[in-house]
């Protein structure tokens, strides 16, 4: 099938210069070369072979934002954001990209922000390799967006802790090398309770439970995990002991940042996707695309496009210039995600039959866009942040 690549992208927008270009395009060839191919087969598989974080480690764009002392590119957010936009508007499967991206984006920042030199060592510069593979654990069966009334704990004992507990839906929990893990460390735990705890998978009594069969995001491995007096070193400890709200609040902006980033991509290929099949498909004698109703339809796509890069491109100027970007972030999320998931169901729709066959991916599009207004914090959740921001 052909495709018209990239129907609305402009030239450099700001914060964007010609770098990030060349890395968009770096991206976008490595993607449709050795991603794309395979990705059918990885999404039966229920995951995309390990040897694919090696190989975009050696490319190194799991290590683009980080200091290049440690193996990393020695560049900033900006390049990040590219390749988590680059990689889903070049057609990578929503697994996939939410198993790198768990990796670069939520696993990893937070021990480049508050660890150690020494566990920037033992963790950061493996994982930048692709060596070690990194996953968060927070969500628990009775705590998702209620971060605060998580129940896994963490003893205090001469050397260290002792962890009892469980996790679920953790992307790349199946074969996470190491977890950075939420944990009560008092009591009552809640916002003055928590600490982070990085877990390592060899440690006696860390065990995978379960590795879920999910709507979408197939070729992700999500997995359920438990902790039975697991005992963690002190120099395990991430950031300080009971300030680890603060480290989960640090990092929701950039998450959710990177989700957005990930929906504008996503529209994009949606977008050239149909348009070319609605170009080539004929009905009543003309391509389907001369008819007005379609026409519309593209119409409105487009416009939920350029309203989602701005709102995202927006966010991430302030974000990167360091100001306090929540609404403006907390705005873009909200809004792409369910963006993302109404143009792929009218991707669908122009497909007519043939959006439910597997070749022409439509149909994955919608089944992996569905998971956008609910992780990272809920549309419910967003809504609540927004509303409060406003006074109400």
């Amino acid at each position: 099938m052909a495709v018209i690549k990239d129907s609305g992208e402009r030239h450099l927008t700001p914060p964007f210069e010609e770098e990030h270009s060349e890395l968009r395009a770096t991206v976008r060839r490595w993607v449709e070369a050795e991603v794309v191919p395979r990705q059918d087969e990885w999404e039966e598989a229920r995951e995309f072979p390990r040897d694919l974080f090696t190989r975009a480690g050696e490319l190194g764009f799991l290590g683009l934002k980080y200091p290049e002392s440690l193996g990393g590119q020695g560049g900033d957010c900006l390049h990040d954001a590219v390749f988590v936009e680059e990689i889903a508007a070049a057609g990578m499967a929503g697994g996939i990209g939410a198993g790198i991206g768990a990796h670069t984006g939520i696993a990893t920042p937070p021990i480049w922000k508050f660890g150690t030199a020494e566990q920037q060592e033992r963790f950061l510069r493996p994982a930048i390799t692709g060596e070690r593979i990194g996953a968060l654990g927070i969500t628990e069966a009775g705590a998702g967006s209620d971060v605060a009334g998580i129940r896994t704990h963490a003893k205090k004992v001469d050397g260290g802790y002792i962890v009892n507990g469980s996790k679920t839906f953790i992307t790349n929990g199946v074969r996470a090398d190491f977890l950075v893990c939420a944990t009560k460390t008092t009591e009552d735990g809640g916002h003055h309770g928590i600490s982070f705890l990085v877990l390592e998978r060899e440690m006696d009594g860390y065990e995978v439970t379960g590795k879920l069969e999910k709507m979408g995001w197939h070729s992700s491995d999500t997995g359920e995990l438990s902790f039975t007096d697991v005992a963690v070193p002190e120099e395990n400890l991430l950031g300080e002991e009971n300030k680890g709200f603060y480290l989960i609040m640090a990092n929701f902006q950039w998450e959710r940042l990177m989700m957005a980033l990930g929906c504008v991509g996503a529209i994009r290929w949606c977008l050239d996707a149909t348009l070319a099949y609605a170009q080539e498909r004929e009905a009543f004698g003309r391509p389907i695309s001369a008819f007005q109703a379609i026409r519309h339809k593209f119409a409105e796509m487009a416009t939920k496009l350029e309203v989602g890069r701005a709102m995202t491109y927006n966010a991430l100027r302030l974000f990167y210039s360091g100001q306090d970007a929540m609404r403006e972030v907390t705005l873009a999320k909200l809004f792409t995600q369910r963006a993302a998931l109404e143009v792929a169901d009218e991707a669908v729709q122009i497909h007519g039959g043939y959006g439910y066959m597997r070749e022409y991916h439509v149909e994955r599009a919608l089944r992996d866009a569905r998971l956008g207004p609910i992780g990272g914090g809920t549309d419910e959740i967003m809504k609540e942040i927004v509303g409060r921001g406003l006074g109400l």
